[in-house]
């Protein structure tokens, strides 16, 4: 009898029972409960995060910029907006306002690219330089110290955790939009920029009528541009003079235009038609850099101001949901390419 309880115990001791008939069950659910732990983790989203930033940039006329000066230090600032998600970098896209600073479409834009995993750069250019709007005195602030400000926010946001380097696009509004579209040059990158280089350029209502010494050598990266046929703010023609020279040299760049729409036609707060009766415009301005980095109005051949004969006073403003609608949908797709 004692011999038998011994061969019991022996092959049914406790730990031995423990070891074949539990233990091993649990460590697989457990290992099993972890794997699925982790692939809910991954799968959760992030919340959203709104930063806020300051931007070291420097202030400079046109002739300074031109001829690669630096002109003098300025604090600007920006709001960095990361959309909700499991990413753990994001694309990102700098936004560059016009005349008139910070409106109401910028706000549509980011919660736009936000909702499409795209980080937001809200760039302020007006408020550290004491600008509220320059749409009745453009010599407050010159365009091209803007490209300035967006090739400071790209190192900036190169740096940034949470966003992918290599995926920060630029999109520009009006006087913004210059300095999205021609940061794409290389000319201006090796003066002002520096290893970064944006992913692609957007501009909306873009003033393409200034046109620089070798303002067709590029980066190589994209190019889009959105413009209304009957902007009286800024005229669309020399937009397609520029577009039709980029892509003779085979640049990837495309201009989609809108019949019967104004400047601005992607704000939702404005009527369907709105007049600024001071807004200063040069629509009927074409201008050319000469070598010794002047710009000249092209027909006179002489050194271009605000009382030029060319410069107009007064222009329109106007919303088109279709022609915003469909200029959204275009900029999401494309930054999906990227």
């Amino acid at each position: 009898m004692q011999k038998d309880m011994h061969m019991y115990t022996e092959y049914f001791s406790l730990p031995d029972f423990l070891n074949r008939n539990l233990v091993r069950p649990l460590w697989i659910c457990f290992i099993g409960l972890l794997g699925f732990v982790g692939a809910l983790h991954a799968q959760t989203s992030l919340p959203g995060r709104i930063e806020y930033h300051s931007v070291l940039s420097n202030t400079v006329s046109g002739e300074e910029f031109l001829l690669g000066d630096k002109g003098k230090d300025v604090l600007l600032s920006g709001e960095l907006r990361l959309p909700q998600g499991s990413a753990v970098k994001f694309p990102a896209v700098v936004l560059i306002h016009g005349s008139g600073g910070i409106n109401s479409a910028m706000d549509v834009w980011v919660h736009q690219l936000n909702q499409a995993g795209v980080a937001t750069f809200v760039l302020d250019t007006f408020t550290g330089r004491g600008i509220t709007s320059t749409i009745a005195d453009q010599t407050q602030l010159h365009s091209l110290s803007m490209m300035v400000d967006a090739y400071r926010t790209l190192d900036l946001l190169a740096k940034h955790p949470r966003i992918d380097s290599s995926k920060i696009a630029v999109m520009g509004f009006s006087k913004g939009a210059l300095a999205s579209v021609f940061s794409a040059s290389t000319r201006f990158k090796a003066a002002y920029g520096s290893g970064q280089t944006f992913a692609a350029h957007i501009g909306l209502y873009a003033p393409c009528n200034s046109r620089y010494i070798g303002d067709t050598d590029l980066t190589g990266k994209p190019m889009r541009l959105f413009h209304g046929t009957t902007d009286d703010y800024v005229n669309v023609q020399p937009c397609r003079d520029y577009v039709k020279a980029l892509q003779q040299k085979g640049v990837d760049v495309a201009l989609t235009e809108f019949p019967d729409t104004e400047h601005a036609f992607d704000s939702p707060l404005l009527p369907q038609r709105l007049a600024f009766p001071t807004a200063q415009s040069t629509r009927n301005c074409q201008f050319v850099e000469n070598p010794k980095g002047v710009m000249l109005n092209e027909k006179t051949k002489k050194e271009f101001n605000y009382q030029d004969p060319c410069v107009a006073i007064g222009a329109h403003v106007g919303h088109n949901p279709d022609a915003t609608s469909k200029t959204m949908k275009a900029v999401l797709e494309f930054l999906k390419t990227l």
